[in-house]
């Protein structure tokens, strides 16, 4: 599932090649992924809500795009391809193909909204709208944004659910996903089947310094899934490749103390691990009120 970084750095890279442009007609293949009426105007602004693209129009409406589990936006323009997701072959083949599900004609090129398993959609709304829409509102900080203390109280009422699936809940911090987590986790020396309330504040705002650190790393790295090319054969993100200690790494030993890593299932997800260095302890602890602020900046 494209993350955070993927969405953030697909975000980056449209941008250069839509601002300004004119969305001369929109073909929707599947009612499906498309919800609300067509809107054809000039993008004037590409945001970010968490996994939620936003493509601001120059007539007061904007559109919501959420890939979901295997969505992807693919640009084709007279001169570069642009494109980012879930990866596979519809990168770089011939398209529209049959996971082709809407097309929005720009006076510039082209850009497919793919989407294998039809959980990925675009919405329309009006843009002073975007904000209050029940997706959107129930979104937490993201871990820039967030301090110690804060994530320290949600954990606390939280408290029997494993770690791992309270961070992943959008609710609680925007834009972490699978990879991250586990990623996150692992540079904490945290089990991700921790309870939730077992963690010191200490151990907190360590977790939060990792979350924002991976991500970071992921977002130089252009994302674990992003490609961005300008020939056929593309180039893919490489945070997965350069940066990745745990994350699809089950089987192989830990850089850190050579045991090899496990995969387990935690709340239904994938889950990878390293069984000595995140030793799995479930002793509550008191919670602490004070804590100096998260430093780290929302990336811009």
């Amino acid at each position: 599932m494209p993350e955070l970084p993927e969405v953030e750095t697909i975000r980056r890279g449209l941008r250069g090649f839509i601002l300004n442009a004119k969305i001369t007609k929109i073909e929707i293949r599947c009612k499906k992924s498309f919800i609300g009426e067509p809107a054809c105007g000039r993008v004037r602004d590409l945001r970010r809500f968490g996994k939620a693209l936003v493509i601001d129009l120059d007539n007061g409406y904007s559109m919501m795009i959420h890939l979901r589990m295997t969505g992807q936006l693919i640009w084709r323009g007279d001169r570069q391809n642009f494109a980012g997701g879930h990866p596979s072959e519809s990168f770089v083949s011939e398209l529209p193909n049959k996971q082709t599900r809407v097309i929005l004609e720009f006076d510039k090129g082209t850009l497919y909204f793919n989407d294998q398993r039809k959980f990925g959609f675009i919405k329309v709304m009006k843009t002073g709208s975007i904000e209050k829409d029940d997706f959107i509102k129930k979104l937490a900080k993201e871990p820039w944004q967030m301090t110690g203390v804060e994530l320290h109280k949600i954990l606390q009422r939280r408290r029997q659910s494993a770690v791992k699936s309270v961070i992943l809940d959008q609710t609680v911090i925007a834009g972490l996903g699978n990879i991250y987590a586990d990623e996150a986790l692992y540079a904490a020396k945290i089990h991700p089947e921790r309870k939730a309330g077992s963690l010191s504040l200490t151990e907190v705002e360590k977790l939060l310094e990792c979350a924002c650190r991976v991500m970071d790393k992921s977002l130089e790295a252009g994302g674990s899934t992003l490609q961005n090319y300008v020939k056929a054969d593309g180039s893919r993100g490489d945070y997965l490749d350069l940066f990745a200690e745990v994350y699809h790494r089950d089987g192989q030993l830990c850089d850190r103390c050579g045991t090899e890593i496990a995969k387990i299932k935690v709340g239904g997800r994938g889950t990878h691990f390293c069984p000595k260095c995140q030793k799995l302890k479930n002793t509550p602890v008191k919670p602490v009120e004070n804590s100096v602020k998260n430093s780290k900046k929302e990336p811009k």
